[in-house]
């Protein structure tokens, strides 16, 4: 098939939310090389995060599996010793693997702990330790303030964003004509939101445009998300502007960054397949909160994902939900090598392709905890979520549930888990995150996310629960697991305990 391809590049941003792209919403901020890759490719509509924070978001995409099923679903906590990621597992079958930008995986603190994972070219290896090792105490410190660029102005060469621009280029014109996966992970647009000009001043004078869900008083809500809101929660709304020309700055200036890039591809590996996502959103103050966390709201979670390459039809646009989960499993099945088994995803190819693809399941978020560090950030705030594409059904296990029809409320006002003409769909959706939380072995799961106080048809809870076992399987990795009764090689990884 023309479309399989054996040379892929992934882009990511942080912080960067699909609307904040002009080829999903005309928001008045500049994207043009983001844009152009759109007009090249395929835009997924409805891509989603499958956690709205850091590190969670990284471990779906470079694991291929849950943040909960690889210990992924905290900052700043470590993967699993035996999790594996697409590096290693792309490394056996001879493809030279990158990586080159925020990594996040370690379990070190924001800036990583400087050393190259197993998996990738120790040769290329650049995270932001790296980065701040290369600097002066002064320079490091005015690389973490916004208000550096007012007293003097930052030179691209400066940012991250370029650095890792610098190594990418580099790699392409030493590595192009190889079979290769390299990934370019950016901070930016993240905070401090360092940019040059004209970038640092080309928002001054900008107003994001208003959601309605600004004006979300919360009262049908979660109680955490009110706590989360704090004092905003009963200001002005009609008077806010919603004004952040730093960050919005930045938005612009790493497009420019992705430009350079995605031309240096275009001239040294040019039948390259070019991805394109970022981890996670921010709220803009949209349902009165701010920054990212225990929420399935679109603000967070909604994600851009781009493709572009030989094979792929110009300016498609596909509306079904995919999630990050299935991305791993698509990269694989596009340099026609075996998908892993214990990956949890499913290859876009057969959609890439243009073939007919079944209804499929939802696509699931979770949530655990901001990170292992900080005591705040609403702290332990177990969340699952399922969303079918029209409907969004959040599970808060210590607060309220949630239910959403973004058909006829897509800034998700109304909160709609007690409504009878809903109770077959909630139920739907309810099956299927009991569902998934089985088949991926979720730690977190129990009878309590069964016997929620709408659902009337649950059973009575049992310590026995489903009675299954669920054993791991990653015979590339390890061997096969054994029976606790019979010490001997497991027939089946699920089955009666």
């Amino acid at each position: 098939m023309a479309i399989r391809n054996r040379q892929i590049v992934l882009i990511m941003t942080d912080t960067q939310r699909h609307d904040m792209l002009g080829c999903y919403r005309d928001t008045g901020l500049r994207t043009p090389h983001l844009d152009a890759l759109a007009a090249e490719g395929i835009r997924f509509e409805k891509a989603y995060t499958t956690q709205p924070v850091c590190q969670a978001a990284r471990a779906a995409l470079f694991t291929g599996l849950y943040p909960h099923e690889c210990n992924g679903w905290v900052n700043s906590s470590g993967l699993a010793d035996n999790v594996h990621t697409v590096g290693e597992r792309l490394q056996r079958h001879g493809i030279h693997t990158a990586y080159i930008g925020k990594w996040h995986l370690d379990g070190g603190d924001y800036f990583g702990l400087g050393r190259c994972p197993r998996g990738w070219d120790p040769a290329w290896w650049f995270d932001m330790r790296n980065y701040l090792e290369g600097m002066t105490e002064a320079d490091r410190i005015r690389s973490r303030r916004t208000e550096s660029m007012k007293s003097q102005p930052i030179s691209a060469e400066f940012t991250f964003a370029h650095q890792c621009g610098d190594r990418a280029l580099a790699f392409l014109a030493a590595h192009g004509k190889e079979d290769f996966f390299l990934v370019v992970s950016y901070d930016e647009p993240h905070g401090p939101c360092l940019c040059p000009p004209p970038f640092d001043t080309m928002y001054e004078h900008y107003t994001f445009p208003k959601s309605a869900n600004v004006a979300d008083t919360l009262a049908d809500k979660p109680a955490h998300q009110r706590v989360w809101a704090g004092d905003f929660l009963h200001s002005d709304k009609a008077a806010l502007e919603i004004r952040a020309p730093a960050f919005f700055g930045c938005n612009s200036f790493v497009d420019q960054e992705i430009g350079r890039v995605t031309a240096a591809i275009r001239r040294e590996a040019p039948d390259a397949l070019i991805l394109y996502t970022s981890d996670h959103g921010d709220f803009l103050l949209g349902h009165s909160l701010y920054g990212k966390g225990p929420a399935a709201y679109e603000e967070i979670t909604h994600i851009p994902l781009l493709m572009s390459g030989p094979g792929l039809p110009p300016g498609r646009i596909d509306p079904a939900p995919v999630s990050h989960i299935d991305l791993p499993p698509t990269i694989f099945d596009l340099m026609g090598l075996p998908i892993p088994p214990v990956f949890s995803g499913r290859s876009l190819l057969p959609r890439l392709a243009g073939q007919a693809v079944p209804d499929s399941e939802p696509v699931f978020i979770e949530f655990g905890r901001y990170e292992v560090d900080h005591d705040g950030f609403g702290g332990f705030q177990p969340l699952r979520a399922a969303y079918d594409g029209r409907y969004k059904l959040v599970l808060n296990l210590l607060a309220t549930d949630e239910l959403y029809d973004l058909e006829t409320d897509p800034d998700e006002m109304d909160n709609r888990i007690g409504a009878p003409a809903l109770r077959a769909v909630r139920d739907r959706l309810h099956d299927a995150i009991l569902a998934h939380m089985n088949r991926t072995r979720d730690p977190f799961r129990g009878y309590y996310w069964e016997n929620r106080p709408w659902r009337s048809d649950a059973p009575a809870p049992t310590w026995a629960h489903t009675g299954m076992t669920r054993q791991r399987e990653d015979e590339d990795y390890e061997p096969r697991q054994l029976d606790y009764d019979t010490g001997l090689p497991m027939a089946e990884a699920v089955r009666k305990k």
